[in-house]
């Protein structure tokens, strides 16, 4: 059986060896310093600091792995579809949907509980780490510097902070860890509202520790060394920005259906939001070390890994296709023609026009989609036939996975901070907001809009985002400034970060109907814990758009 990693201290960097040595021929045991050892690491200031600088790339490269419940959320949210059974692709693009078994042996067992065991166990070495410094710090040991100690320990909670809102996001429930857990305990299972609450807290702490006078006097002292988040410079403001946006998505994102994301704390959201990132948060990929396996590689590979389905996408069009679409049965649609104003799309009014647009994967600059080339088209005939592929990262994909990749948009900031407005009827504090991105990609500006219902648009020839019409939803009509939110938010948060389709058109209430809203406990987890397993039951009802 296997045993889940909270049960004891997680390893970062190495494997567990013995205090080896050789007994010479005068009887002293030489203690070699090159064979890892757990209670070596956690017993020196270097030694913590060491762990707490690999918690990065333990959390950032299995959120992007191709094998983990991010992909099939992707899947399940709309973001992609596939044909192939791969990573459960296939079997999450079923419509009707079905539930997540959880089964012994199921066929997606290893994708559910992957991501479970890399959190939980990030959680665990992040708050081993803290307590450990905070140890040390008593004893008189220290990094470096007071400064230094400020900054691991406001790192480690960041990243404490990340595993836990990350489990919280997909699963309906998980262990609380903290730093004052016993590295020897076992903490009962918690519900994801639970879980997400202490992942608050440690970011909390994180900003906290960022924002006291020995991190504030700290100057360059502070800034993250580069291995920590390969590339970009954080220093002491970026890191706290960077907290408070993941803060702002946590808290909205954890929201299961449309009542509890009314319900969320949008102040908060507010405030958080608008003194997060200034710009889009990217981390550096170099092949084999900081990836994102799925959105920069395993996408790309044709025949059938990864297209974009009309649900969501379709709102851009203008020329009536995406109505055709909806008006035809579900199971007899066929790809369509997307002729609209936004950038971010191929330009032109035939196939080989957009195709001649960006006939390569590496697109122009601003551009995320490309109408792939006909013989790459998978012959299929439904919901899923589609002309369209996500290439935002094919200068990665060209480059040997190597180059920028967006983490954190600034239009997903920016759209959290235009959703509290709307929620609190600033209508004008929201268009500006809105109106940044679809300005910047060739989108008319909202203006004049004094209620939720109102049209942005009186000119269905140039509207965008179209959306289906209650209660038929065959025909589409001009959306509100709501609905021009969360398409901006859409597409500039396609292929970046964690499940943010997934938790928005849950929240929002627009996905399709029947689809899971979260997973279980993996049973390989409930087992170690001899506890029954049990499938996930909990699903979408027929939401906003009528899907």
């Amino acid at each position: 059986m296997r045993k889940h990693a909270p049960r004891y201290i997680a390893l970062v960097g190495g494997i567990v060896g013995s205090l080896g040595g050789c007994v010479g021929g005068d009887g002293l045991t030489i203690v070699n310093d090159n064979n890892p050892d757990v209670d070596r690491a956690y017993s020196s200031a270097a030694g913590v600091e060491a762990i707490i600088a690999g918690l990065g790339i333990q959390i950032f490269n299995p959120s992007r792995a191709s094998e983990s419940v991010n992909t099939q959320a992707k899947i399940l949210s709309g973001e992609g579809y596939a044909t192939v059974a791969n990573f459960g692709m296939a079997v999450r693009a079923a419509i009707p949907r079905g539930s997540i078994s959880n089964e012994l042996g199921n066929d997606n067992q290893v994708g559910n509980l992957a991501n479970f065991n890399t959190f939980s166990r990030t959680s665990r070495s992040a708050s081993n780490a803290i307590a450990a410094l905070n140890l040390l710090n008593t004893n008189g040991q220290s990094t470096s510097t007071a400064i230094t100690d400020a900054r691991a320990r406001a790192f480690g909670y960041l990243m404490l902070g990340q595993s836990l809102g990350n489990l919280a996001l997909a699963y309906d429930s998980a262990a609380i860890i903290s730093p004052l857990t016993k590295a020897d305990s076992l903490p009962p299972l918690s519900s994801a509202k639970d879980v997400m609450a202490a992942a608050i807290s440690a970011i909390d702490s994180a900003v906290n520790i960022a924002n006291s006078p020995v991190a504030v006097g700290g100057g360059a002292a502070f800034t993250l060394p580069s291995t920590w988040i390969n590339g970009p410079s954080v220093d002491r403001a970026t890191f706290i920005r960077i907290a408070r946006s993941y803060r702002a998505r946590y808290r909205a994102g954890v929201a299961r259906n449309v009542a509890e994301r009314a319900a969320v704390d949008w102040t908060k959201v507010i405030d958080d939001a608008t003194n997060g990132i200034t710009a889009d948060y990217t981390v550096t990929l170099s092949a084999g070390i900081w990836t994102a396996t799925y959105d920069v590689s395993q996408s790309y590979v044709s025949t059938g890994w990864h297209s974009m389905p009309y649900f969501y996408y379709g709102m851009a069009d203008v020329s009536g296709g995406y109505d055709a679409w909806l008006a035809t049965p579900r199971d007899q649609r066929v790809a369509f023609l997307v002729v609209t104003p936004d950038k971010r799309w191929p330009s032109g009014t035939t196939r080989a026009a957009q195709q001649a647009d960006a006939p390569t994967v590496i697109l122009p600059a601003g551009r995320y989609f490309r109408n792939r080339a006909t013989s790459e088209d998978v012959p299929i005939v439904g919901p899923g036939d589609s002309f369209y592929d996500v290439r935002r990262y094919g200068g990665i994909n060209r480059n040997s996975l190597n180059g920028p990749y967006v983490e954190i948009s600034k239009g997903e900031i920016d759209m959290l901070a235009a959703e509290g407005h709307l929620r609190a009827g600033n209508f004008a504090a929201a268009a500006t907001l809105i109106n940044v991105s679809r300005e910047r990609n060739g989108l008319a500006p909202i203006s004049g809009i004094t209620s939720l219902t109102q049209p942005i648009s009186t000119n269905l020839a140039t509207c965008v985002p179209r959306v289906p019409k209650a209660p038929e939803f065959t025909t589409t009509e001009c959306g509100n400034i709501f609905e021009a939110m969360k398409y901006e938010k859409r597409m500039e948060s396609t292929f970046t970060g964690y499940m943010v389709w997934f938790a928005d058109n849950r929240g929002w209430g627009d996905l399709i109907e029947g689809t899971a809203v979260e997973w279980p406990v993996p049973y390989q987890e409930m087992q170690a814990r001899t506890t029954s397993y049990y499938n996930g039951t909990k699903r979408a009802p027929r939401g906003t758009y009528g899907f």
